[in-house]
């Protein structure tokens, strides 16, 4: 899984081939163990859960 982008300790990662569980394209976002996954085309969070302020600004 390659790491996309880098920022305030949040790691965004993108799965090529991750489409069984959620149908639509999407990131995962890691911060101190933590994982959140986010649909690309509107930001919905799918799973997971970040702490507010880093989940708004992997929103950003």
């Amino acid at each position: 899984m390659p790491t996309i982008s880098m920022f305030f300790g949040i790691l965004i990662r993108m799965f090529f081939r991750d489409i069984e569980k959620h149908h639509v394209p999407h990131i995962h976002a890691d911060y101190q163990g933590q994982v959140a996954v986010y649909s690309i085309p509107d930001g919905t969070l799918l799973a997971g859960g970040l702490p507010p302020n880093k989940h708004k600004l992997v929103i950003a």
